[in-house]
């Protein structure tokens, strides 16, 4: 599957509403001035392919800065993950391919109950 790229006004639809089998989105933020995004592109694209049941997203920084404020992206690229529409994963800076494959794998393992139960209970506190 091809990245989709997003903006302000899709992100809440998209990813928070991602209508893929896994419920599982990665966004990159990124910018086309940035070495290491560039270099973390055909990665992503990689994976995108060997992944058709996960959205990846990209978020171009300079096109989308009310997009990059709301996440409060300091660093790029930035890679966040969602599922069924909870952000599971933030971390600034590229990866190589295995970490992706593992960390992909790692968001398929999660309980997702236990998670929804996490975040019910830190919206109480």
């Amino acid at each position: 599957m091809a990245t989709r790229d997003l903006t302000f006004p899709d992100f809440e639809s998209t990813v928070l509403e991602p209508g893929v089998d896994s419920g599982i989105v990665l966004v990159d933020f990124w910018a086309a001035w940035c070495g290491p995004c560039l270099a973390f592109a055909p990665i992503y694209t990689a994976a995108a392919e060997d992944n058709p049941d996960v959205l990846f997203a990209k978020v171009d920084t300079e096109a989308n800065p009310d997009l990059s404020a709301a996440f409060e992206i300091r660093s790029i690229p930035t890679l966040m993950i969602f599922r069924d529409g909870i952000g599971v994963f933030s971390q600034a800076g590229a990866l190589p391919r295995p970490a992706l494959d593992d960390l992909l794998g790692q968001v398929r393992a999660l309980d997702m109950d236990a998670v929804r139960a996490e975040v019910a209970k830190q919206a109480t506190a």
